[in-house]
């Protein structure tokens, strides 16, 4: 637990960096392996969801995703109560490119999505705001609730859906790493995508777990009694 709390401080210099770090030196610290996972389906017109977690340094990441990718990113976010703050980190993680949209705005903004084939962006760990819609798996030997946001989404708008991974290589440099869930979302039984982002995520957790955001408090919520807890799906059935 040393070691979380060492990339955590990590973390916490590296945004502060962030408000002021040039565009040349984001790219010199994160790298892209296997850009073309994303860019196949940009080149086909194809809507795309990007699925991450609270891994690595998604911080960093928002400022670089937008010269690395054929697509226009664009993240979705929960607003900060303290203004100033909110203010500051939406000015920072789009200052290079990154568009960003409340999670209150969405609906009103879906058309425009949809038109100009966006890259859309979920930090797919974050516990769900209301027990009863979230989808109920186990994750780290847990009983969990997963937001579906991601997974309503991509079936919307018949989206690809990708994993990205961010690896730390080390002390203020990552690379993102991309791995295919599904080709056309619409086509995928209920809960495959949200299933095989919260395993994919759990698979990188387990190989290097002081690189996850423990502290955001990821099991506040119980299981409402009505729900089911699902997991019938694992990893073998990935394209």
């Amino acid at each position: 637990m040393n070691v979380f709390y060492l990339h955590l401080c990590d973390l916490i210099v590296e945004a502060i960096k962030g408000f002021s770090i040039s565009e040349k030196e984001v790219q010199k610290r994160m790298k892209f392996r296997n850009i073309e996972v994303v860019d196949q389906f940009k080149e086909e017109g194809k809507n795309l969801v990007l699925a991450g977690g609270h891994y690595g340094n998604w911080e960093l990441f928002a400022l670089a995703i937008s010269k690395a990718s054929a697509y226009t990113p664009l993240a979705l976010y929960t607003p900060m109560a303290n203004q100033f703050f909110n203010q500051k980190f939406l000015e920072t993680r789009g200052k290079y490119g990154l568009a960003l949209l409340s999670i209150k705005e969405i609906r009103s903004k879906l058309e425009d999505i949809i038109n100009q084939q966006y890259m859309v962006i979920f930090g797919a760990d974050q516990s769900p705001r209301k027990s009863q819609k979230a989808y109920w798996t186990n994750f780290l030997n847990q009983e969990t609730g997963v937001q579906f946001g991601s997974e309503k989404f991509a079936k919307e708008f018949k989206a690809a859906v990708v994993f990205a991974n961010i690896y730390k290589v080390k002390r203020g440099f990552y690379e993102v790493e991309y791995t295919l869930i599904c080709r056309d979302a619409e086509e995928m039984e209920y809960g495959y995508i949200t299933e095989m982002h919260t395993k994919l995520l759990e698979k990188v957790i387990k190989k290097q777990p002081e690189y996850w955001l423990w502290s955001h408090k990821r099991w506040k919520h119980k299981r409402p009694a009505e729900m089911e807890l699902l997991n019938k799906f694992s990893l073998g059935n990935l394209p």
